[in-house]
């Protein structure tokens, strides 16, 4: 085969290889499972007011301004948690910071159960803040660095498959419980990780950073399978971690032309993926259906929408990896934005207009499970996805610090306003408001958003960091011919 090359061009080739492809095993399984599980922590926390509502404001006589706060603790901690969360990630490990959180997740909701007067609640709900500010930047580095290319979108969105099983759990039980035994409910999650974390390792490419070769070593052998060979694996993981060290870094590295461009585009997604209106429906969704006028029982609704969420999760994870990550972004958008303007409307005939809504009382449920159905697809797991993936190992753990707290304030703005935003425009403007949000979404998806799948970390930082020189098509200098 002959092939013709610049003297001057810098050029990979990928040829057909006759190496089989990589598997995921059973090691990166459960690795994956034991760090998602404290995120099924994090969607029973986000969930917690909605049931525990009634039984809250009626024990300890809240307002709605209290119960407000109550609410808007969880993202105001997780803001606070997400602004060291990078530091400690760099300093303790990312396993060892996922254990921290899980203790304090624990300490959380036991605070909460003992809790006397709301004072109890308040100090409970701000130290889950923390703890889910932390974990959410965490869990995605962690993964990221522990999964191979193949699996990674797959596997990547377990958090979030395990995040709506929390969610769809604290539903259940709100159906049965009051908020003292949800919280109790909420300790006995916490348990579980303890044991797991014993199983699982330290990622490779932090023992690396920190000069651990050999238990890097042994740890990417025990992910990838004691029959793999890592050698070309470990010694591109050395080679970047080698380029980190020479380049220097500082704080300012941070906010180079290229660095700067990927943190935009992963501020972008956390903005579209909060300001899309899903905390202000996952922490609201009993009061949305009881003000709706449904035809079912407003917790009814909150479960099969809890349901809807768990489910598309799965449905997310078998197509991320074979469609790509916009793809399913266009899928979100559309989706959201189509039922965001139905419950608009809907609201709007409902409250603005003499026309009897009885008739499609079932409107306001569909709206909301094709609503979740779109944002777990898409928005819901994607941006921690590729905060994970885009951002380049050396400016990782500020650029997710920077990142995960961006998140959690735009969470704490919904939540805290929503409310409000309610009383000043109505629930319909409040909807179409959202769909124009997401209408931006979509967007920004097609002419921002890189696609990642099936790429390693470092061919992903080398494409979106410009680190290989393009050949010009309008050079007229003669190509060098080489064979092969």
């Amino acid at each position: 085969m002959k092939v013709l090359v610049r003297a001057d061009t810098h050029v990979t080739f990928s040829l057909p290889a006759n190496e089989p492809k990589q598997k995921c095993t059973f090691s990166q399984l459960l690795a994956a499972v034991a760090v998602s599980w404290v995120s099924m922590i994090i969607g029973y926390s986000s969930a917690y007011t909605s049931p525990a509502e009634h039984s809250l404001e009626n024990d300890f006589g809240l307002d709605k301004v209290k119960m407000s706060w109550i609410s808007s603790f969880m993202p105001l901690g997780a803001l606070c948690g997400g602004l060291f969360g990078g530091t400690l990630i760099e300093h303790m490990g990312r396993k060892w910071t996922i254990l921290l959180t899980n203790v304090m997740f624990l300490v959380a909701w036991l605070t909460i159960f003992m809790a006397q007067n709301y004072v109890y609640l308040y100090i409970g709900r701000i130290i889950t803040g923390v703890s889910v500010g932390i974990t959410s930047l965490t869990l995605p580095v962690y993964l990221a660095e522990t999964l191979q290319p193949e699996v990674r979108g797959s596997l990547g969105l377990l958090p979030t498959a395990l995040g709506n099983v929390g969610i769809l759990l604290c539903y259940l039980f709100g159906a049965f419980y009051e908020w003292k035994m949800l919280a109790l409910i909420g300790a006995i999650l916490a348990v579980p990780f303890l044991v797991l974390i014993w199983f699982i390792p330290e990622t490779p490419r932090f023992l690396v950073y920190r000069g651990n070769e050999e238990e890097s070593r042994k740890a990417l052998q025990w992910l990838r399978g004691a029959d793999t060979d890592i050698e070309k694996e470990f010694h591109e993981l050395k080679k970047n971690q080698q380029d980190a060290d020479d380049s220097n870094e500082s704080v300012m590295e941070l906010f180079n032309r290229n660095n700067i461009k990927l943190l935009a585009i992963v501020l972008g997604l956390m903005f579209f993926q909060q300001f899309s209106g899903i905390n202000a429906v996952i922490f609201y969704t009993t009061r949305i259906f009881k003000e709706s006028g449904s035809s079912l029982n407003e917790n009814i609704c909150t479960t099969i929408v809890g349901t809807v969420n768990f489910i598309s999760t799965f449905i997310a994870a078998v197509l991320i990896d074979r469609f790509g990550r916009k793809v399913l972004l266009y899928i979100s958008s559309v989706s959201m934005l189509l039922s965001l303007t139905t419950l608009g409307t809907y609201f709007y005939l409902k409250i603005e207009t003499d026309i009897d809504t009885l008739q499609f009382g079932w409107l306001p449920l569909v709206s909301f499970m094709v609503y979740v159905l779109g944002f777990s697809l898409g928005f819901g797991p994607i941006p921690w996805l590729m905060m994970g993936e885009i951002l380049p190992a050396r400016i990782r753990g500020p650029a997710a610090s920077i990142s995960t707290s961006f998140n959690w304030s735009s969470t704490f703005i919904i939540t805290k306003t929503f409310l409000l935003i309610i009383e000043a425009i109505g629930l319909y403007y409040t909807f179409w408001m959202f769909a124009v949000i997401v209408l931006g979404s979509l967007i920004f998806s097609i002419f921002c958003v890189p696609e990642t799948r099936g790429k390693s970390l470092a061919d992903i930082e080398r494409q979106l960091t410009g680190g290989t020189r393009k050949v010009s098509s309008v050079a007229n200098l003669k190509p060098t011919p080489s064979t092969c």
